[in-house]
């Protein structure tokens, strides 16, 4: 005969199955941490990947959808490239050029003349606005057509949250997640235009025959860092997308892409890319735990 439960072991079972389940679950969570939350960042999303094994260092936020700035200029200088345009081609600066949007400000005027690839390396370098406009208005067929082949392009990469309206990324409808960030720089990366153009320190550039050459720098002061090797880079702002940083890194002897979006403070992203790096290498030089 079998024998019946006293009430109280079967409270006592409960409580037992309670207490294992919630041991697996802290388990997990603290796996989860250990993973995804491994350094404080201020950067309301971020991803850091190893771009060779593809392995996830940092996580936080990576899917959440949000303005990108100028990341986006990425992803035009791509598709610039990929209609092997002639980059020798002088093209003058228009007053359609000038943002009417956000009502940013730019040393280049209307009536000044650049190669098209000295309009990419400014975009790319110092972000210059009215740069990528100048680009996107001379691609071929113009404005249209240069955003239609931006989300093709996007599509060919499986940035499935991703959506691009203009070649500057002064619309906050040029959005992505940090998850597809990480496909745009990684195909960036096979651009060895863009890995120059985007981690040249500072360049000068003549726009007239009479006037001084106009002197830029990178907006990522990392890249003039002597303690960071930068092999690819892009930062991006406005009011909506916060202050926004995507990289290729060499650190701890990986190559790693870091993706920082929305960071609040003027030198938020950069504390957060330090803060990414020292984490790394601290994390390498203590080794594998017992």
């Amino acid at each position: 005969m079998q024998r019946k439960l006293h009430p109280l072991e079967g409270i006592v079972a409960v409580f037992a199955l309670f207490f294992v389940l919630a041991l697996t679950i802290g388990f997990a969570q603290a796996g989860e941490a250990k993973v995804h939350k491994a350094v404080y960042l201020r950067s309301s999303s971020a991803l850091v990947l190893d771009a060779d094994t593809g392995e996830v260092v940092i996580d936080k936020n990576a899917d959440a959808v949000t303005p990108i700035a100028s990341i986006t200029k990425l992803m035009t200088a791509m598709v610039i490239l990929d209609r092997n345009l002639d980059l020798e081609q002088r093209i003058v600066i228009s007053r359609d050029d000038r943002d009417s949007l956000k009502g940013t400000r730019s040393r280049l005027r209307p009536g000044n003349v650049l190669t098209r690839g000295e309009l990419l390396l400014i975009a790319l370098m110092a972000s210059e606005n009215r740069a990528a406009a100048a680009l996107g208005r001379t691609y071929p067929g113009g404005l249209e057509p240069l955003v239609a082949a931006m989300n093709a392009k996007a599509a060919s990469l499986e940035m499935r949250d991703s959506r691009f309206v203009d070649p500057t990324g002064l619309s906050p409808a040029n959005v992505s997640s940090a998850r597809d960030l990480v496909k745009l720089v990684r195909a960036a990366h096979e651009y060895s235009l863009i890995r120059e153009f985007s981690t040249t320190d500072r360049a000068s550039v003549r726009v007239s025959e009479k006037g001084r050459p106009l002197a830029y720098h990178n907006t990522n002061g990392l890249v003039r860092a002597h303690h960071w090797d930068v092999g690819l880079s892009k930062t991006g702002y406005i009011s909506e997308a916060g202050r926004c940083l995507v990289m290729r890194v060499r650190l701890a002897s990986k190559d790693l892409i870091v993706v920082l979006l929305d960071s609040w403070g003027r030198q938020s992203r950069i504390a957060d890319a330090n803060r990414i790096k020292k984490w790394v290498e601290s994390t390498a030089s203590a080794g594998p735990s017992s």
